[in-house]
């Protein structure tokens, strides 16, 4: 389980880094105009907040871990993860795009196995 454990855990690092890094770095109506709509609907600020959480789980659900340091953190980044994952499903839900379910429903799978097995100590 270990190394599924980690390879979830690093997928799960690089999907967030990238996303988080996109919501900081480009300008929110460019991405609205694009695949995130929602972000039409919200702040700067609300965006970028979206993008920081992104990049601060991503780190979270890898180095604590990794460094052997507090482990039980990357669970709680990985719930954090799995929380937004709630939140994208429900923006799409309200913005009725069924289509666009699959990706954050996936996530919020691997977020909640990651968060469930670091913070119960099974792996």
């Amino acid at each position: 389980m270990s190394v599924s454990l980690w390879v979830v855990q690093g997928f799960l690092a690089v999907v967030f880094l990238v996303t988080g890094m996109a919501k900081l770095t480009q300008p929110r109506l460019k991405m609205a105009a694009g695949m995130m709509s929602w972000a039409a609907d919200v702040s700067d600020q609300q965006f970028r907040a979206v993008g920081m959480l992104e990049v601060l789980g991503a780190i979270g659900v890898i180095l604590p871990a990794a460094l052997n340091i507090a482990p039980q953190l990357s669970g709680l980044a990985a719930a954090g993860l799995a929380l937004l994952m709630v939140g994208a499903a429900a923006t799409h839900l309200k913005l009725h795009e069924t289509s666009r379910l699959a990706a954050p429903i996936v996530l919020l799978a691997l977020a909640a196995l990651v968060a469930v097995v670091r913070l119960t100590g099974a792996a």
